[in-house]
């Protein structure tokens, strides 16, 4: 009993903790574009021209 003394008021300090840091990222923009970084992957890169190759 005496450890949900310590247990509840922690977890609820964590919940916390973990909703201010989903605000935070909210009104920083991290989740106003999913789409544009899932698609960069699969563009080819820029192809470099020039006669000298990488060694």
């Amino acid at each position: 009993m005496n450890s949900l003394l310590l247990l509840i008021p922690l977890s609820l300090a964590l919940l916390g903790m973990a909703i201010g840091a989903f605000v935070w990222a909210v009104r920083r923009g991290q989740f106003d574009d999913l789409d544009t970084p899932a698609l960069d992957i699969l563009a080819d890169d820029p192809q470099e021209r020039g006669g000298s190759r990488g060694r």
